[in-house]
């Protein structure tokens, strides 16, 4: 690679990296900005809308109702996943290319059109709107991910451990429950993680399939309605800050299954 090759290349890179986070950036400064209004220039700053979110029960609500919807679906999911992709892992079957086809489908569909479809399936069998509805179509949605996740892990498994296994008297169950499950635990908590992540920041499904408790980007949503207020900025970054948090700790943790260094 020539040097001037290297050079494009670079601001190509540091042009990404500004397209990225300059628009965060800027969300995360005006959280600090002591006035009711967005915008420059910042005469003082301020800690108070931050104060104002941790009081704000409203806030706090929905927020733990989109824990509790991001939690209950993604525990779905994982149960789901897993189960399809050791059926399709290895195996010739009739049918296999059409399972794993509409096993994928719900990732393929765009967000709107998904939510629709859910909402009149959901009107169709009588399915109020609310709780059950939201977790069950945001678990259908992360099923592909599940799966995906899990198959790239599962085609890793050396299969003399299975064969190990058998050879010693170990039924499918058992040998799944001590082999399988034990070598997938990198694979289940980067794919919860992300299907929590892709459940917490959902807003178009929550929109369609909620009831009168709104999850928290649903109330973003209705406060950006009345007006852009540095404590949506607060509420965004606080967010933000958890989501890393936890993004780097499952990438830290899942390094260290892989590397050996966690039991079994």
């Amino acid at each position: 690679m020539t040097r001037h090759t290297r050079l494009v290349m670079s601001m190509i890179y540091w042009a990404f990296v500004l397209y990225i986070f300059v628009p965060l950036i800027l969300m995360i400064t005006m959280g600090f900005k002591d006035s009711k209004f967005i915008g420059f220039p910042i005469r003082s700053w301020t800690l108070d809308w931050y104060v104002e979110v941790f009081k704000d029960v409203e806030v706090l609500s929905a927020f733990g109702y989109s824990m509790l919807i991001g939690v209950s679906s993604t525990l779905i999911s994982l149960a789901v996943g897993i189960w399809i992709a050791v059926l399709l892992n290895g195996r010739g079957f009739v049918g296999k290319g059409l399972i794993y086809g509409l096993t994928l489908l719900p990732a393929l569909i765009p967000g709107i059109i998904s939510a629709i479809s859910f909402r009149i399936y959901a009107q169709l069998w009588g399915i109020p709107p609310g709780t059950g509805a939201i977790i069950w179509c945001h678990a259908v949605h992360n099923v592909p991910f599940v799966v995906l996740i899990v198959a790239a892990r599962l085609s890793t498994l050396p299969k003399s451990h299975l064969d190990a296994a058998r050879d010693l008297g170990a039924d499918p169950i058992i040998a799944f429950m001590r082999i399988t499950l034990p070598y997938l635990r990198p694979a289940l908590i980067g794919g919860g993680v992300f299907c929590m992540l892709i459940s917490f920041d959902d807003f178009v499904r929550s929109f369609f399939l909620g009831g009168y408790q709104p999850t928290l980007p649903v109330l973003i949503f209705a406060k950006l309605r009345s007006g852009m207020s540095p404590e949506i900025n607060a509420i965004a970054t606080v967010v933000l800050v958890l989501t890393g948090l936890l993004g780097i700790w499952a990438e830290r943790t899942t390094r260290r299954m892989k590397q050996g260094k966690l039991q079994s």
